[in-house]
């Protein structure tokens, strides 16, 4: 395994030391996951212009995500580490554990400036290793400390456990919070979500955090063509996040990168061969469906959005929470993350 450069070519500079500790745990909510314990170089991640991402920095305490969501975008970075973007990503989980001292010496180095940083945007920080390393807490306490302002997107329920700690952080400093739920359907969330919450509980979340006065929306992702995006689903997916009282809607049709493609594609033949042929097509012309069906899909999420109570997410609040706005909705070409 390739731990002292994770780039393919051999050029960047090492990420992580060579001192890397492998776990594992024989007890029912880690069996099977083995985790690196290895220690960052840097915490603080510039995200590279050339992304189009809304936000320019970004925390990302692990690599590697338990939720198996058979879709997610950041498989290929497991590459980078001569894991394969399949199986090993959903269970060899890198976790980076001097990530809360590291971020507490890089917010007070005097070149810091205090800018917004999001989290969750690519593996989720909420995740089941998270129980066992704790390392949110300390996150969150050193931007709280330090005023910071940030953004957190989980799929999980764990950001609860720290909802002390963001109400502190809210008193000082801006936090937005944003749970991810692209639909409703038990059955379709049990195939390709295995690992994560059921999406009512996570619009649970969503309601008990607006309680609280931490500010949280619904990225309404991944809309999957064929499985989930039909007028009723649509419907009462929206329908359920305005119930949970939901700040915004952001809906986001699923795009298909490289490592997330092969591994989606692969899941959609065993589970739902006759959709193959048509996937092929919508995808033919690289990551992103048809920007024609992106737009209907958008259309259709933000008329439900205002019947129900709720309008669709502003420029702003987007920003913040490290989603794209109404009119970025569709991507005008590929996009870069950097996973550090």
């Amino acid at each position: 395994m390739r731990w002292d450069n994770l780039s393919p070519g051999g050029s960047p500079p090492a990420l992580f030391g060579t001192d890397v500790v492998s776990r594992t745990f024989d007890t029912p909510e880690f069996r099977g996951i083995t985790f690196h314990e290895v220690r960052a170089r840097t915490i603080i991640n510039r995200v590279p212009g050339a992304s189009r991402m809304p936000f320019e920095w970004t925390v990302n305490p692990y690599r590697g995500c338990s939720h198996a969501c058979v879709y997610c975008f950041a498989r290929n970075t497991h590459s980078y580490l001569d894991l394969d973007t399949g199986h090993d990503f959903d269970t060899q989980i890198v976790v980076k554990v001097n990530a809360p001292e590291l971020l507490r010496r890089e917010l007070a180095a005097p070149r810091w400036r205090g800018e917004h940083i999001a989290m969750g945007t690519n593996v989720d920080c909420y995740q089941r290793a998270e129980g066992r390393y704790r390392l949110m807490p300390g996150i969150i306490s050193a931007l709280r400390d330090h005023a910071n302002p940030f953004s957190i997107l989980t799929k999980g329920s764990l950001i609860l456990r720290d909802l002390e700690l963001l109400e502190q952080a809210a008193r000082v400093t801006e936090v937005a919070t944003a749970v991810s739920v692209g639909f409703t359907d038990r059955r379709l969330w049990r195939d390709v979500e295995p690992g994560t919450p059921a999406p009512d509980k996570r619009l649970e979340v969503c309601r008990t955090l607006n309680e609280h006065g931490i500010p949280c929306a619904v990225l309404m992702a991944p809309v999957l063509p064929f499985l989930s995006d039909s007028p009723e689903q649509l419907r009462e997916t929206v329908r359920a996040i305005a119930a949970a009282g939901a700040t915004s809607v952001t809906p986001l049709v699923l795009h298909l990168r490289p490592g997330a493609r092969e591994w989606y594609m692969r899941w959609l033949a065993e589970r739902h061969p006759h959709l193959v042929r048509r996937y092929m097509t919508m995808y033919a012309e690289g990551a992103y469906a048809p920007k024609w069906y992106q737009r209907r899909i958008t259309r259709q999420v933000h008329e439900l959005a205002r019947e129900f109570g709720i309008g669709p997410s502003r420029a702003g609040a987007a920003r913040r929470l490290g989603s794209a706005a109404p009119e970025a909705a569709v991507p005008a070409g590929p996009t870069q993350l950097t996973l550090l």
